[in-house]
């Protein structure tokens, strides 16, 4: 009998700390995720974890390690919305922005210094009148000095041509090089407002995540209010309530500060794209979407040829060395080259060889008759007792000198930007890992802390709290820091895969119409085509990096890798990207 009793009084104390349950002694709950419908574009279909919204869901099952991210608000009410996917914006590249126009003009007036250069042995054909009157003293040929009035009218025309053959042979072969170097000038600039375009994009996606994030962090922190309020004086300090209160201001803070860098980045986009200012953008994908266009497990020795080979940039420099090269050899044979001159010499002033002519004394206009006479001239040119020809090539010869060095100085600023971009792909990949195991923590612990701020616990005679307030709000503050992470590194690795494609030297564009097909960027056959998935579907394990002849890697890469190939944008639903094999 005293051995029940002792037991019963070692049990009731226990039994009466389970008078009020704390929700925190069960097991952990994992969040509830869904994903958004597919978009009305069927190229894109939007994907990524979502807690409840308020329409159209579709429930996924819940499983530890899939982040559980907030809904993103909608642009209604913060601007003008304008709603656009990711396809759109990039085929809207090559429609009107101004460096690829500034470019385009370029282009065309390379176009037209060839076809002047291409023409530039025949002669210019002069039309006019030509009235002469002379009265007064004039000389003979022989020297005798005599007084003359006469005049005289010429209607007509005639050719006029003075040029090098040296010019007329190589100006059309330095123009065409030159014509080259502007394609490439204009590739170069599509890829760099591709590049701009996307990055752009990619923090307005960003900024939205922000918002989300903010807003959810603002949600929680009223929420610790109210429970700090309920729980105050009795179980807590009244000061935990202006704690709580002065995390809601900094919420809100967070919230404003999140809606401005999304205004901000939409008018960069619009800008770019040259879309109505004062837009809001409103990307049809989810923030958490993640881009794959490359393999982050590729090495750069690998990439750096093709990056070589492919980068327009460096076509660009190629041919005006190319160009370069022919103006040295221009000036080399121009003394040993004649200048032609074809003038006509129908008139007192050349440039009329002929037509209808007459004349008489003092003002006297008869005897009309046909006129023709031109003079045709070869002359060879020795400048400055050669030393004007010399100084000439020294000239072009350090031009030439000075396009190589633009060239070898745009070939390790290429390897260069190869080099950094993979390594922002790669670490920002693995930050991209850390940041969705950070944001599933965060949740988790801030749902506890609030879910905390009840009693129960007994300490003496009292009931106590399970967590105290401060607590929730470090929890509150590590949750909103969680979410711009997490978002900041999926921007970073869509940015960095953007870089590194646009760093190999390939557009990253397509029409939407176009039909889907694998599009290798990197070394054939075994890298993946480019996909879009979700940030929390796990990366598939990197394949092995294909070799590249030793034979001559470059020329192998180019036939494989074309500027021009289009880019297959696709997007997969959670848990449904295919894996490589």
């Amino acid at each position: 009998m005293r051995v029940l009793v002792g037991a019963g009084a070692l049990i009731l104390p226990a039994c009466s700390t389970l008078d009020t349950p704390a929700p925190t002694e069960a097991p952990p709950t994992p969040p509830r995720l869904v994903t958004r419908p597919a978009a009305p574009n069927p190229t894109i279909i939007p994907a990524g974890a979502q807690i409840k919204s308020d329409q159209n869901e579709t429930s996924v099952p819940p499983a530890r390690g899939a982040a559980a991210l907030p809904p993103v608000p909608a642009a209604t009410g913060q601007g003008k919305p304008l709603p656009i996917d990711l396809t759109t914006a990039l085929t809207l590249t090559n429609a009107s922005p101004l460096d690829i126009q500034i470019a385009g003009e370029r282009l065309r007036a390379a176009g037209a210094a060839l076809d002047r250069a291409k023409v530039m042995w025949l002669p210019n054909v002069s039309l006019g009148l030509d009235y002469f009157r002379q009265d007064g003293q004039i000389q003979d040929v022989v020297g005798n000095v005599f007084t003359t009035s006469k005049s005289s009218f010429l209607v007509g025309g005639g050719p006029t041509a003075v040029f090098p053959l040296s010019e007329a042979y190589y100006a059309p072969l330095a123009a065409r090089q030159v014509l080259r170097a502007r394609r490439a000038d204009v590739e170069t600039a599509r890829n760099d407002t591709t590049l701009s375009v996307a990055e752009a994009y990619f923090t307005v996606q960003q900024a939205r995540g922000e918002v989300a994030g903010s807003v959810d962090a603002l949600r929680r922190a009223e929420e610790l209010v109210k429970l700090t309020e309920k729980v105050a004086p009795d179980l807590a300090p009244t000061v935990e309530v202006s704690r709580a209160k002065t995390e809601v201001s900094r919420r809100r803070q967070s919230v404003e500060a999140a809606y401005e860098r999304w205004q901000v980045a939409s008018a960069d986009l619009t800008r770019v794209l040259r879309l109505e200012a004062g837009t809001l953008v409103e990307p049809a994908e989810e923030p958490s979407l993640v881009v794959e266009l490359i393999d982050p497990a590729a090495v750069p020795d690998d990439l750096i040829p093709i990056a070589l080979t492919n980068r327009p940039e460096l076509a660009s420099d190629q041919a005006l060395i190319q160009a370069a090269l022919v103006r040295v050899r221009q000036e080399k044979v121009r003394p040993f080259v004649p200048t032609v001159a074809l003038r006509g010499t129908g008139s007192q002033v050349p440039g009329l060889a002929g037509g209808y002519f007459g004349g008489g004394t003092n003002d006297t206009l008869s005897n009309f008759a046909g006129r023709y006479s031109f003079d045709l001239q070869a002359v060879w040119e020795v400048q400055n007792l050669g030393m004007g020809n010399r100084a000439a090539i020294r000239e072009r010869e350090a031009e030439q000198r000075a396009s190589l060095l633009q060239l070898l100085r745009t070939q390790e600023r290429v390897s260069a930007e190869v080099v950094q971009a993979h390594a922002q792909l790669r670490r920002s990949a693995n930050r991209l890992k850390a940041a969705e195991e950070g944001v599933i923590d965060a949740a988790e612990t801030a749902e506890k802390n609030l879910r905390g701020l009840v009693p129960g616990k007994r300490v003496g005679d009292q009931l106590a709290l399970v967590f105290r307030p401060q607590e929730a709000v470090a929890a509150v503050a590590a949750l909103d820091q969680a979410y711009r992470d997490y978002y900041g590194a999926v921007a970073d690795h869509n940015r960095a895969q953007f870089r590194l494609h646009r760093a190999l030297g390939n557009p990253a564009q397509r029409s939407p119409n176009a039909p889907a097909r694998p599009a290798p960027v990197v070394p054939p056959p075994t890298m993946p085509p480019p996909i879009v998935r979700p940030a929390s579907d796990a990366p598939a394990p990197p394949g092995p990096v294909p070799a590249v002849s030793a034979e001559n890697p470059v020329r192998r890469a180019s036939r494989a890798v074309q500027p021009t190939d289009p880019l297959p944008v696709s997007v997969y639903p959670a848990g449904q990207s295919p894996r490589r094999p």
